[in-house]
């Protein structure tokens, strides 16, 4: 038994990154920001167009997906033998269809909708 030495090494290496305090800092402060602008263009409403204010926000969330992604969950192509970067590719894929979808909807619910006529618009609740 002597000649047999048992070492335990099960410190936190799980083959991923952990942040830094100023990794977090960058992510909080990306995230804090990509909060803000969509926030301020809606209440503000800083641009007269309701389809490229919808664009901008739309783009910041999808951008602020990446950002805890890479910030905060540590997704990146070094981490996990790249496995980290698949589900970050397959993330995006997925949140482009499900937006798009969601678009797409919402655009021919609202041009598919029969119009009200004034006199039903005056007697409705």
């Amino acid at each position: 038994m002597s000649a047999h030495t048992h070492q335990d090494s099960h410190h936190d290496e799980h083959g991923s990154s952990h942040g830094s305090r100023k990794s977090y800092l960058i992510g909080f402060g990306l995230s804090v920001v990509l909060t803000f602008i969509p926030f301020w263009l809606v209440m503000t409403g800083a641009l007269e167009s309701k389809v490229a204010t919808s664009l901008i926000v739309i783009s910041l969330a999808v951008i602020q997906i990446v950002v805890h992604m890479v910030y905060f969950l540590h997704m990146d192509a070094k981490s996990e033998g790249g496995w980290n970067l698949m589900a970050l590719i397959f993330t995006i894929v997925l949140v482009v269809i499900t937006l798009t979808g969601s678009l797409w909807v919402m655009y021919h619910l609202v041009n598919n909708m029969m119009p009200i006529s004034a006199h039903d618009m005056r007697n409705m609740p």
